[in-house]
């Protein structure tokens, strides 16, 4: 398939900048993926779709305080610094992008905080943004954490132009993130509410729990037609033996088997047997899904709704059909539901 297929007309009115009120309260779109029909409930419906020994995967990554800002030495310019991942724990080697990058060489210095809390040497330059850092701090990595958690910003993506609030650090974090390491969060998660996880967990409903740290490859765009010809960056993902046995059981069994998030269905369709089942894995997935695919894993799916030629979209477009998906996509544009990370979410079955 060709990118511009993917293209369609989203008003900036969709694009929510802030989450609904309560958790479980944002719109819920369910898609029938076998005969396209549609019906508009709220999230927490959820459940009605879903019975005893049904199973859900969801993506405990922890979202980490990504953004921060520094001073560069001498002239005491704001830089912009996004934390990517960590290199190597013991010499705080930091895989970043800083803005502007035009002013930040290799040997140059950034000070963050009060009294310097921090100090960074660029030691390296990796993309046009990006940089390897070294911090030159002597702490204990307890000390370090804590100085990154407090000057860091929760990393809100760009295209929400405001600055993070505390609500943010709590509404831009699943109920269940576990594992820190995501730049982004696993946004069909956020619509959990604890109250809802309980009563999905008395009606029988189980859980695997894997872990795909989500990278900023999320949302880059994609800048080739040919989407074979597009790369996605690479993410660490982990399932454990315990989640593995819990959705192989669900198989076994014929049960509803739901990916909550393209992140936990990218993780479950990186680790797939030679006979189909779900294998225990700790890796580096770069796998690109678009239509046609076939899915081993998963025969249900909750996720938000995405933006016009995004990858996610693409995945969608994979899983539910690709006229299922894009005419319940111009139904959610007639009705005004609310798109991207903090937007409404789609349930396809």
């Amino acid at each position: 398939m060709k990118l511009s297929q993917f293209k369609f007309n989203l008003p900036d009115s969709l694009i929510a900048h802030s989450p609904s009120d309560q958790r479980d309260e944002a719109r819920l779109m369910v898609l029938d993926r076998n005969t396209g029909a549609i019906e508009h409930k709220i999230f927490k419906d959820v459940l009605n779709y879903f019975e005893e020994k049904d199973v859900m995967i969801l993506n405990n990554t922890k979202v980490f305080p990504a953004r921060m800002y520094g001073n560069k030495e001498k002239t005491g310019a704001t830089i912009e610094v996004f934390l990517l991942r960590e290199l190597n724990k013991e010499l705080r080697l930091w895989d970043v992008l800083v803005d502007p990058a035009r002013k930040i060489r290799v040997g140059n210095k950034l000070y963050f905080g009060e009294d310097d809390l921090l100090v960074a040497e660029v030691v390296d330059n990796t993309t046009s943004r990006g940089r390897t850092i070294r911090f030159l701090f002597d702490g204990t990595d307890e000390e370090f954490r804590r100085n990154i958690e407090i000057l860091g910003e929760t990393p809100l993506p760009k295209y929400i132009k405001r600055k993070a609030t505390a609500e943010d650090k709590e509404r831009y974090q699943t109920i269940f993130a576990k594992h820190e390491g995501a730049v982004a969060a696993p946004t069909a998660g956020l619509h959990f509410s604890r109250e809802l996880m309980k009563r999905l967990e008395l009606k029988g409903i189980e859980f695997a729990e894997v872990t795909l740290h989500v990278g900023l490859g999320t949302f880059r765009p994609v800048e080739v037609e040919d989407l074979t010809k597009h790369k996605m960056d690479s993410e660490q993902y982990i399932i454990d033996q315990k989640a593995a046995d819990t959705v192989n059981t669900g198989l076994e069994n014929k049960r509803r088997i739901c990916a909550v998030g393209t992140t936990s269905m990218r993780a479950i369709e990186s680790a797939v047997s030679a006979n189909k089942t779900l294998k225990a894995a700790n890796d580096w997935t770069s796998k690109f899904i678009f239509p046609p695919y076939e899915f081993s894993i998963a025969n249900s799916m909750i996720t938000n709704f995405h933006t016009p030629e995004s990858t996610l979209l693409m995945m969608i477009c994979a899983f539910g059909g690709y006229e299922n998906v894009m005419n319940a996509y111009e139904v959610a544009v007639k009705e005004k539901y609310r798109f991207y990370s903090y937007g409404d979410a789609m349930l396809i079955v």
